[in-house]
C-alpha cells in the first residue's frame, strides 16, 4: 500500500503536511501474506506501463464494470486523462512471469482523476479507468461489488496484489494476498497525526502484514465488499503505522456519477 512514483519503486520521504514519511506503494507487494489461487481474486488487475517496451507492473487495480476500472489517483497522476499513452491493465492474471492462459489485457483510453485529488495529503486518491474493448467476465475475471454509500466496515480485510514482499524488497510473481484487521480512524490518527488521516481514509495492518510498494491502486475487500483503495502509509507492515486506504464507501456516488 505505500506510494511509489511511477516508474521507480522507491522508498524516499514525499513532502506532507507532517513529520511522518509518506510512502506511495502503487508501484509495488504484499508483507507477510501468501501466494493467491488462481481466479481468488477476479477483479485484481496489473496496471501496466508499455513504454520501454517491456510491460511494467507499477500499480495494483480493481475491475468494477466490463469497461471501467478503479485505482488510486496517485497512479495516474500527471498522465494526459483524455489520451493516456502506453498504460494498459491485465485481468485475470495470476502469474506475471508466465503466460496463464487466462489474461485478458486491454489499452487504457481514458483517465477519470477525482477533481479533489491532492498529491500533498493523498486526500480522494481515486480514478477511474476507461478501455474501449469490454473485457469477457469468467471464472478469472469479474467486477467488484461496491458497498453502500458511508457504509462502515470494521474486523478483518484481505489486500492483494504483487507488490514488494517487504520495503524496498522484491517484487513477486505470483499474485500475493493477506488478512488485515481494520484500524479505527482514532487509532491511525494517533500514529499518523489528525491533519493526515481524512475521513475519506480507511487504515487496516499490524506488525509484519502489510500492503506495500507495486500494491497501490488495489484492492482491499472486507467480505464481497470492495472497501478501501491501497494508498499510502509509513514503510510496509511497521508496528503502529497500519496502511492507509482510500474508503471506497466515501465514494461511491462519484464512482456511479462518472463510471
Amino acid at each position: 500500500m505505500k506510494l511509489l512514483s511511477l516508474c521507480l519503486l522507491v522508498a524516499s520521504a514525499l513532502a506532507a503536511p507532517s513529520t511522518i514519511p509518506r510512502f506511495r506503494r502503487g508501484h509495488n507487494r504484499i508483507v507477510g501474506g501468501t501466494d493467491a489461487r488462481p481466479g481468488q481474486f477476479p477483479f485484481q488487475l496489473s496496471f501496466q506501463d508499455t513504454s520501454f517496451g517491456n510491460n511494467f507492473h507499477f500499480c495494483g487495480a480493481s475491475v468494477y464494470t466490463p469497461d471501467t476500472m478503479i485505482t488510486a489517483g496517485h497512479c495516474v497522476d500527471g498522465e494526459n486523462y483524455d489520451n493516456p499513452q502506453n498504460l494498459r491493465i491485465v485481468a485475470g492474471d495470476y502469474n506475471l512471469a508466465t503466460d496463464d492462459g487466462t489474461e485478458q489485457a486491454r489499452d487504457v483510453t481514458r483517465i477519470i482523476l477525482h477533481e479533489g485529488w491532492d498529491y500533498s495529503t493523498y486526500e480522494n486518491d481515486i480514478a477511474l479507468l476507461k478501455v474501449s474493448i469490454a473485457l469477457t467476465f469468467d471464472q478469472y475475471v469479474s467486477g467488484v461489488t461496491l458497498p453502500a454509500q458511508g457504509q462502515i466496515f470494521t474486523g478483518n480485510a484481505f489486500v492483494s496484489g504483487w507488490g514488494t514482499l517487504s520495503s524496498g524488497g522484491q517484487v513477486p510473481d505470483i499474485l500475493q494476498y493477506v488478512s488485515v484487521p481494520i484500524v479505527t480512524d482514532n487509532d491511525c490518527r494517533d500514529s499518523y497525526g489528525v491533519s493526515d488521516i481524512f475521513d475519506s481514509m480507511i487504515c487496516a495492518g499490524e506488525k509484519g502484514k502489510d500492503s506495500c510498494q507495486g500494491d497501490s491502486g488495489g484492492p482491499m475487500t472486507c467480505g464481497d465488499y470492495l472497501c478501501g483503495i491501497v494508498s499510502w502509509g509509513s514503510g510496509c507492515g511497521v508496528p503502529g503505522y497500519p496502511g492507509v486506504y482510500t474508503e471506497v464507501s466515501y465514494f461511491v456516488d462519484w464512482i456511479l456519477g462518472n463510471a
